[in-house]
């Protein structure tokens, strides 16, 4: 590539004036009409006399910014044009005009320049893909790419994707900020690899970089790279959309999503899935669980409805957040550079969008007893080959995973808890502060770890998996058994509570009898 300063130098060439060498000098971004005025001018000949230029040969010469420069030893002629040369010379003029079309022609080869700029767009691509590490070359690469983007856009007219935004709050991104790989890439040890299919999983000892390597290896690990024909880069991409999208609530963040997906992919292993359901089915799965509190803005749907909120309002009242998490989740797919299911044939994108669509709605808990009545009716004669059944159960699956909390050790659990009740805290706060209806639950001034727990795990967690257990009666030891082991634990502390506020009364009305 030439230096800068090539392109502004001005042009030389050499006349032959009566016999004498007449040098002509002129800037590059000189117009047609400039330079004839300028090759009159410097031949003796009056500016509104048609002229022709010819070289030692005859050749015509083009009056232009392209004309090719010469030397004093190999001198241009300036000839004026009377009426009868002009007839004369019509065939030199045609031969002008060819010359002419097949510059534009070259100039204008829009079609082939599309194609060759289609080749080097893929060549870069594919040299991101294999020389990802090169930070140095990655850079170089995006640079390319954008010149090249540029050049087609400014060629043929093309359309360039750009980045999205949605306004349903605060206008954030959809794309990720950073590009790929800007994440380490983690070797992950045998002894993780082991332990990522199992419940016990500790979720809090991974950075979100880590979170991010982990899901990738399960996206490989299942076969869903390879079934979905997914480009590796692409799911990096992706993977940094979904974790840029979810904020930093005391709950409902990325790390929750991590939580969800990862006991999702364990239960696909613990339950031998693998053998029960399609590739598609796992990959449905498994991108509902990454996508499926995407956005969430850490107020549930009780407050949105009762505050009129706009999601409340766009989406009818019914299931806001749920809905606006799928509505993020295929804006992100939407993007080209994010879109995972790119190579996927259209008509079965449509089936897969409607079953993660699906899968996200079933997590509003108002439909909770809907869902699990459903799935009641099914599970005693469950069929496997019925697609009504199959989608049942992977409602359940998606409801089991987005509240098993309580599956983990205690040690892994109980921080959740407190995350929760923060959450749900400030959100009774700002109901109070608002004049909207507080949920007992919620409210600071009422709720214990406890009381927040037992009934919940109860009525709610141990009904649901005992009755997947029904299915998959491996899960009991691992994790239907803890929730009871939970459930007794947190029994056993509102005993205490409820002793410590007793002997407190007791203190009070002691004191109160003393003081009469």
């Amino acid at each position: 590539m030439g230096s800068s300063s090539s392109s502004f130098a001005p042009k030389t060439i050499y006349l032959d004036v009566d016999g004498k060498v007449q040098k002509v000098v002129f800037s590059r971004h000189c117009s047609p009409c400039d330079i004839k005025e300028l090759l009159c001018t410097s031949s003796n000949i009056p500016r509104t006399t048609a002229i022709m230029m010819v070289d030692p040969e005859g050749a015509l010469v083009s009056m232009d910014p392209t004309m090719p420069t010469n030397s004093p030893n190999s001198l241009y002629k300036v000839v004026p044009l009377s009426t009868g040369q002009l007839g004369e010379k019509e065939d030199m003029f045609q031969n002008v005009l060819s010359q002419v079309a097949e510059q534009f022609s070259r100039a204008f080869r829009i079609n082939e320049l599309k194609t060759e700029v289609t080749n080097r767009l893929a060549m870069l691509e594919k040299r991101v893909e294999l020389e990802g590490l090169k930070v140095v070359e990655i850079e170089k690469c995006k640079n390319d790419l954008k010149k090249l983007r540029d050049e087609m856009a400014s060629r043929g007219g093309a359309r360039v994707n750009c980045p999205c935004k949605y306004n349903f709050d605060d206008g954030k991104k959809v794309t990720p900020r950073r590009d790929v790989p800007n994440y380490p890439k983690y070797t992950l040890s045998q002894e993780t690899v082991e332990a990522l299919k199992k419940p016990t999983f500790d979720v809090w000892h991974w950075e979100h970089n880590e979170m991010l390597s982990c899901l990738e290896y399960m996206y490989h690990d299942l076969g869903l790279v390879k079934e979905f024909n997914m480009n590796p880069i692409t799911l990096k991409r992706w993977l940094l959309a979904i974790q840029e999208n979810y904020r930093n609530n005391p709950f409902h963040n990325f790390r929750h999503c991590f939580c969800v997906s990862q006991m999702m992919y364990g239960m696909i292993n613990l339950c031998n899935l693998q053998e029960k359901l399609t590739l598609t089915d796992m990959g449905i799965l498994m991108t509902a669980a990454v996508c499926h509190d995407l956005d969430h803005p850490g107020y549930n749907n009780t407050y949105q409805i009762n505050a009129r909120t706009e999601l409340a309002v766009r989406y009818n009242d019914i299931s806001p957040l749920e809905n606006h998490h799928c509505a993020v989740a295929f804006q992100i797919l939407s993007l080209p550079e994010c879109n995972i299911f790119a190579n996927v044939d259209p008509e079965a994108f449509k089936q897969i969008r409607q079953a993660i669509i699906t899968l996200i709605l079933a997590t509003d808990m108002a439909r909770h007893g809907e869902i699990l009545d459903s799935f009641k009716q099914k599970v005693d004669n469950f069929d496997f080959t019925n697609e009504e059944h199959v989608t049942c159960l992977k409602m359940v699956m998606i409801k089991c995973c987005d509240i098993s909390n309580e599956v983990r050790p205690t040690e892994v659990a109980e921080p959740w808890v407190d995350c929760l009740l923060e959450e749900y805290f400030m959100q009774s706060d700002r109901e109070k502060s608002e004049g909207l209806p507080v949920a007992p639950f919620m409210d600071r001034d009422k709720v214990t770890k406890p009381t927040a727990q037992i009934g919940f795990i109860k009525f709610v967690l141990i009904p649901m998996f005992e009755t997947v257990m029904k299915l998959f009666p491996q899960i009991e030891e691992i994790m239907v058994q803890p929730l009871r082991d939970s459930r007794d634990h947190y029994e056993e502390l509102k005993q205490i509570d409820d002793a410590m506020t007793e002997k407190k009364k007791t203190e009070s009305i002691s004191l109160g009898g003393k003081k009469k």
